[in-house]
């Protein structure tokens, strides 16, 4: 996040003009005085002192990690050969959300933790020269050219493999050598943001300010009857927009949870995290916890978290699903009036009853029987 901190820039102040002898030395991120003190002065016990002129703050976020080896099982038989990050939300599938988030952000490196059966993904983030070939046949230039927009540029995505299920902590281990020694973003699939400017975008903004050991956690608000589904964390001191988390606690009974702020799926990690995942015992269900490896790193590193502006939506449960393809499909100007127009109708009508006289055998007494149980359809006036 260098590049653009000209108001987190000082003056400088040059020793020579207290009468001090220093020398400047340009370093790769700021100018260092090294200053010594005249013989004889109140400071002649210390033999020279370091000034620097500049804020070292967090370096740039270049990389995303995106896994996606999870089988899917609440959405079975629909994830039986097709991935959950490929379930569309309108016309567009989850994971081109979460990709089109890091893009925003200004994400060079896109990289996906997979499993086997995913090359599906892979395939959607690459050209389909057959369909292209169909699509220059009928005409249809504009199609793809947009299609073209969509996928990343040549050379910035890569694919690993997570060979065993255990668990989120061990599938971003597995993204160690791609991301290297520094740091990452971390965006969960399943969980989808909307808003413009995006979370990730509004994480990188409000994390300028810090210094380069900073890791950093997107957090919302949650009723506190469901707290004991998320992550919790505790509310420290603010830092402009910032604040520092204290502790994180897993799924806590409501009444002990720290605060009501929960994790909402969307990290920004210091490369650090990957030695202590390499060492992490299993938690829960046998698997290895990233909340567990973070916990371990904030004993050494700043945690802070960034309340997010925008509506999230848990594409991992049937109910998130649904609710965020109603609320994309009304941020579509091309689909809302009409969309809006159905809904209202279906809010409206009501439940129609079937007559059981009307499936009555003449012959079999049964058949009235079975008909009772029928299901019942609703109808759209």
């Amino acid at each position: 996040m260098r590049g653009s901190n000209n108001h987190h820039k000082r003056t400088p102040i040059n020793p020579k003009s207290l009468g001090l002898i220093g020398i400047r030395v340009q370093t790769s991120q700021c100018y260092i005085w090294l200053v010594t003190y005249p013989r004889g002065s109140r400071s002649a016990a210390r033999a020279a002192s370091v000034s620097c002129d500049c804020n070292i703050s967090m370096k740039p976020i270049r990389k995303a990690v995106f896994p996606v080896a999870g089988l899917g099982t609440r959405f079975l038989p629909a994830t039986k050969a097709m991935p959950k990050e490929m379930l569309p939300v309108v016309d567009r599938p989850l994971i081109q959300y979460v990709v089109d988030e890091a893009r925003e952000a200004g994400i060079e490196h896109f990289i996906f933790v997979t499993g086997r059966n995913k090359h599906i993904i892979e395939d959607h983030f690459d050209r389909q020269v057959e369909l292209e070939n169909a699509l220059r046949d009928r005409q249809q230039r504009e199609v793809i050219e947009f299609l073209a927009r969509e996928l990343p540029l040549p050379g910035t995505t890569s694919f690993t493999r997570q060979q065993e299920p255990l668990g989120l902590g061990h599938a971003v281990w597995c993204a160690r050598e791609l991301v290297g020694a520094e740091p990452f973003a971390l965006l969960l699939p399943d969980m989808l943001i909307q808003h413009t400017p995006g979370c990730l975008a509004q994480m990188i903004d409000a994390a300028r300010h810090l210094d380069d050991a900073a890791n950093v956690i997107a957090v919302e608000e949650a009723p506190r009857e469901r707290l004991h589904m998320y992550g919790v964390v505790g509310i420290g001191a603010q830092r402009e927009k910032t604040f520092s988390i204290t502790e994180m606690v897993e799924k806590p009974a409501p009444e002990q949870a720290p605060s009501n702020l929960i994790v909402t799926g969307r990290y920004i990690l210091q490369p650090e995290i990957f030695d202590l995942l390499s060492n992490q015992e299993r938690g829960a269900g046998g698997e290895i916890q990233l909340t567990d490896a973070m916990i371990s790193l904030g004993k050494s590193q700043p945690y802070y978290g960034v309340k997010f502006d925008g509506r999230s939506f848990d594409c991992g449960s049937k109910v998130g699903f649904l609710t965020a393809n109603v609320a994309y499909a009304l941020a579509r100007p091309d689909l809302a009036p009409a969309f809006r127009q159905v809904l209202r109708e279906m809010l409206q009508s009501t439940v129609q009853q079937p007559n059981p006289t009307a499936s009555l055998s003449r012959t079999k007494r049964g058949h009235a029987d079975a008909a009772k149980h029928e299901p019942q359809l609703s109808t759209i006036d």
